[in-house]
């Protein structure tokens, strides 16, 4: 069995922006009121953090900032992938060398790629760095899926050591879990599936809810690695009005929306990216009224 990276709640991080670029004092107060609330790893510049918009040098300093801070006492991992195998790898040897524990790497994106290609890609990657490797599988927005034979050629790979899971197909990620065993550790992508890949192997989430949310998210893992399933499964059904207000509209609007009505300093949203809709907004801060995070 490998090593896996975590277990329990990873948060998918926000970064805040201000009009000079990223608001390290705001991602310093993040950070910490997650790993206070026991939150086991930050993932630094993935699909939350709005790493999509953000400039080379953004994206590197995120990365030092967070794994600086954090200073060892949770695992920082970070997004580093990209459709440009070669600018992949270039994020993830620089996120190597500035001490990440782990990188997250996601599917290549429009111009996609074959099972075949996807096999080149991410163990090009892994041949040439010297940490563990999540992949990330989010067929919605890259529009490639990795196949179940795929996956068991890439968990041959040392490095190559967990998937983060948000196709949503509960019967895939199952077939996962038969055909990889514990060559694979398998990360929940999706908040309102947390429970369900717990309990088919699953070793925790990589969670957007945990912004807002840190104690409770680790809670319903934690509950669930206890032996106290129906508590886990009852807190997780408790957050399903949040979580579906965290997802009425594209990641990451609604959590950064929320964090802002939460006296967060998280900044805008960067283009194409931009406020919610007024009759979303509004089944937001009721979901964020009912437990107790706004008044």
């Amino acid at each position: 069995m490998k090593d896996f990276v975590f277990k329990g709640a990873g948060v998918a991080i926000v970064t805040p922006f201000n009009e000079a670029g990223i608001n390290f004092k705001e991602l310093a107060r993040l950070i910490d009121f997650n790993i206070d609330n026991g939150t086991q790893a930050i993932v630094i510049t993935g699909t939350t953090g709005e790493s999509a918009t953000m400039s080379d040098e953004e994206h590197k300093e995120a990365i030092k900032f967070t794994v600086d801070h954090v200073n060892g006492r949770v695992a920082v991992i970070a997004g580093t992938g990209s459709n440009d195998t070669a600018y992949a790898l270039q994020l993830s040897k620089y996120a190597q060398s500035v001490g990440a524990d782990a990188l997250l790497i996601v599917t290549p994106y429009y111009n996609k790629a074959t099972q075949k290609g996807l096999i080149k890609h991410f163990t090009y990657i892994a041949d040439n760095v010297n940490i563990p490797i999540i992949l990330y599988n989010v067929p919605s927005r890259t529009g490639v899926n990795i196949q179940a034979q795929t996956y068991v050629e890439l968990a041959k790979h040392p490095r190559i050591v967990a998937v983060k899971e948000a196709s949503g197909d509960l019967s895939a990620i199952l077939k996962i879990r038969e055909v990889c065993g514990d060559s694979l550790a398998i990360y929940s992508g999706n908040d309102d599936q947390i429970v369900p890949i717990l309990s088919i192997g699953g070793k925790g989430v990589i969670s957007v809810l945990s912004n807002i949310a840190p104690k409770d998210t680790q809670a319903i893992c934690q509950l669930y690695f206890d032996g106290k399933v129906e508590e886990s499964a009852a807190l997780q059904t408790k957050y399903m009005d949040l979580i579906h207000g965290l997802f009425i509209e594209v990641n990451p609007i609604p959590v950064k929306t929320a964090l802002r009505l939460m006296d967060y300093q998280v900044g805008p949203l960067r283009m194409p990216l931009c406020d919610m809709e007024e009759a979303n907004l509004a089944i937001l801060k009721t979901a964020l009224k009912n437990h107790g995070l706004i008044k």
